[in-house]
């Protein structure tokens, strides 16, 4: 019988020395050569770190506040996930290129494993970003609930494991800190789930001024209503649950948990944090990125 670790690992492969789903490998190519548009949106970020909140915020933005066209079809079809791959049921490269313009991809990949024509077509993207620890407690919970995804084993095994960079996407700390030196282009976009969460009226402003478009009152306040995190998580087209259970199942753990900064306190015993603010401080002080561990 496998061992725990040997199940563990056989799900994933290796890009770049970054580890990744076997599944999304397999058709690699159509990732590296997929042809951006100059009018394309990316929204880039480390797993479990406010994807979904800041892709429905970008939508009611395109779509001027519309709710109904939001609550259409689902953010997954609605905002593809880019390398996401699974034969032909899932396929992000797919769903994009059948997409009418302007498009709004979902990727977690850091900036060299990005298709480089996003790069050469000047696309603008924004980069949203969370403190490590929630993150961790949030992809924990996320590996307990997707169904193809091993046993993620005890917390502390895989606080361990994320410390290592041995989840799917590879280490937080390079990818925080490699999109971090990106942050003087002026087509990026560098946000913080934590902020989102202090001032969300603010976060919002800045998102509808960087893509060039008029914030009113009246659509701030409509965006910032729809994308609570209560109305999220009741709504079937950003709360996941239109996938079939045994995909993810949400008995386990829901998609939408908490939505809080500063649940790690929650769950990291005291001689596990001790352990993670050393490596924390190791991984992270050559970096000028700060992160808020509680607001």
């Amino acid at each position: 019988m496998d061992s725990p670790e040997a199940e563990y690992y056989e799900k994933f492969g290796e890009i770049s020395g970054i580890l990744m789903y076997k599944d999304f490998l397999e058709y690699w190519d159509d990732v590296e050569t997929f042809p951006a548009r100059p009018d394309d949106l990316v929204i880039a970020t480390y797993p479990k770190s406010g994807t979904t909140w800041v892709s429905e915020i970008v939508y009611m933005i395109y779509t001027e506040g519309d709710v109904e066209k939001c609550k259409k079809d689902a953010i997954f079809n609605r905002v593809p996930y880019l390398e996401c791959r699974k034969d032909e049921m899932l396929n992000g490269v797919r769903q994009l290129k059948e997409m009418n313009s302007p498009r709004i991809v979902k990727t977690h990949l850091p900036p060299e494993l990005l298709p480089v024509s996003f790069w050469e077509k000047n696309c603008k993207m924004i980069y949203l970003c969370r403190n490590a620890k929630d993150v961790a407690v949030s992809y924990y919970y996320f590996f307990l609930m997707v169904t193809a995804y091993p046993d993620p084993g005890s917390f502390t095994d895989f606080v361990e494991k994320f410390m290592e960079g041995q989840v799917p996407y590879g280490s937080w700390y390079d990818h925080v800190k490699s999109w971090w030196e990106k942050r003087k282009n002026p087509q990026l976009l560098f946000i913080f789930y934590e902020d989102m969460k202090e001032d969300i009226r603010k976060e919002v402003i800045k998102l509808i001024n960087f893509l060039d478009r008029k914030p009113s009152e009246k659509l701030v306040d409509k965006i910032i209503n729809h994308t609570s995190f209560q109305e999220m998580k009741n709504n079937p087209s950003t709360n996941y649950t239109l996938l079939p259970e045994e995909v993810m199942n949400h008995k386990v753990s829901p998609f939408m948990r908490k939505g809080i900064a500063g649940d790690w306190k929650n769950h990291f015993t005291v001689s596990l944090n001790e352990r993670f603010d050393v490596h924390y401080e190791q991984q992270m002080k050559e970096s000028t990125l700060k992160f808020r561990t509680v607001i």
